[in-house]
């Protein structure tokens, strides 16, 4: 490309704007402008060049027009003050602002632009329309700085080995999100709709976690060191609120939910026709299939069953077992108030029978509560104080028979005697006939 035209207008319009002794010089198809060019100046391959200490290219638009633009800008560079920056920039002169600036010693390819008009920063080939690359985790700062009478804050995004970051640098450095190397695809995917799905890109919920590998759960952990009561799980709804539970393998589905109606939570087996637990605000708990109740425990602590109440006893789930003393048992149990009563939680005239607690727990000492009953307790007292009055009413009847026994053979005996004595009397009788008989 032929320069001449370009150097001479250069040339021209320096040597018309100062004196020859400022050494502006023009040669040939090179051009040098500033008090520090020689004659003659080597050039190399530059083909204009500004020398002195005092580096600018001023672009002074003299537009008075008011629909023309007419700002001045300016190429400058180094900083004219003693310790200034060493730098390139471009000046928005009318304005006094600095909007680009490259500093001295800046590495290759802190910016580059290639023929795709992708942006390089760090590299000379980049491959996608912004490329950042460095040796230790690239970074983009997003900083508030308080000119627009905002708070300052300070965001950066960045990535290395370890992960993929937001931090908060304004509120020491935290990383509100972490994302790392060998996350699966659709580790978190937020469809058009707001919903957010975990494992899947589709979601079908607002909140959707999805794997195949068995390991999809839910952890809700709080790990304050302080023990205290804590809502880890909240749902909220304008109507009766409920989770279910779905076998996916057998279609069986379990559902809770809170019956706002009656404010009762109630745990139903989809498709049994009713609810099989029940408890309300009040305290009542009802249990039966489809709805029914077969067991209901009510406010008062009264206990109805449509069955047997059953009480483990197996001997293996037992220590420390020891035989009874019955005639003890039957002692104290013959000692044992027992009287008719009123629960004062039941209606007026619901009577009972029975002993106080105090008073059986004083006699047997049995169970952990002095003011309660185990009905096993009361059962195996009961089931003692028959099996002794059952062993003394044997005992009674075998004494019974053993004197009835000897009663009847004495009466024998006296039989006996009673035969021998008549056989003897008989003999008298037949002897004194015969004596009768000799004596006429």
């Amino acid at each position: 490309m032929n320069y001449r035209p370009l150097c001479m207008i250069v040339a021209a319009t320096a040597l018309l704007q100062a004196p020859l002794s400022s050494a502006q010089d023009l040669y040939g198809d090179n051009a040098c402008i500033g008090f520090d060019c020689v004659n003659p100046e080597s050039f190399g391959f530059d083909t204009i060049r500004l020398k002195e200490n005092n580096l600018r290219i001023k672009f002074d638009d003299t537009s008075n027009t008011a629909s023309f633009a007419n700002f001045d800008w300016q190429i400058t560079a180094n900083d004219s003050a003693n310790g200034g920056a060493n730098k390139f920039s471009i000046d928005d002169i009318t304005s006094g602002r600095v909007p680009f600036t490259i500093e001295g010693g800046a590495p290759s390819h802190s910016i580059f632009a290639d023929d795709g008009g992708r942006i390089g920063f760090g590299t000379s080939t980049p491959v996608v329309e912004l490329h950042v690359v460095d040796g230790d985790t690239p970074t983009l700062r997003l900083q508030q700085d308080a000119s627009s009478g905002f708070t300052a804050q300070t965001w950066d995004v960045a990535g290395n080995e370890t992960n993929f970051f937001v931090r908060d640098a304004t509120n020491g450095s935290r990383l509100p999100l972490r994302i790392r190397p060998g996350a699966p695809t659709n580790a978190i995917s937020i469809d058009a709709d707001g919903d957010v799905g975990m494992g899947i890109q589709t979601a079908t919920a607002s909140l959707h976690v999805q794997r195949s590998d068995g390991s999809a759960k839910l952890l809700v952990k709080d790990t304050n060191a302080t023990a205290a009561l804590r809502q880890l799980l909240v749902i909220e709804n304008n109507g009766d609120p409920a989770f279910l539970l779905t076998d996916t393998s057998s279609g069986n589905q379990t559902e809770f939910r809170l019956l706002g109606t009656d404010d009762t939570f109630s745990i139903n087996h989809v498709g049994t026709g009713g609810a099989e637990f029940r408890l309300t605000r009040a305290g009542r708990v009802i249990i039966g299939p489809g709805g029914a109740s077969n067991m209901i425990l009510n406010e008062t602590g009264t206990m109805t069953l449509a069955g047997t109440l059953i009480q483990n006893s197996d001997v293996n789930a037992k220590r420390a077992i020891e035989p009874v003393a019955g005639e003890m048992v039957l002692a104290k149990l013959s000692e044992l108030p027992v009287s008719t009563w009123e629960y004062k939680a039941d209606s007026v005239g619901v009577r009972h029978l029975g002993p106080m607690a105090q008073d059986f727990h004083e006699a047997f000492g049995l169970g952990e509560d002095p003011t309660k009953i185990a009905p096993g307790d009361m059962a195996g007292v009961a089931l003692v104080g028959l099996q002794t009055l059952a062993r003394e009413q044997d005992r009674q009847l075998t004494e019974l028979r053993r004197e009835a026994s000897e009663k009847d053979q004495r009466i024998v005996e006296l039989l006996q005697s009673q035969t021998a004595l008549q056989s003897q009397i008989h003999a008298l009788a037949e002897r004194l006939q015969a004596l009768e008989a000799t004596a006429r």
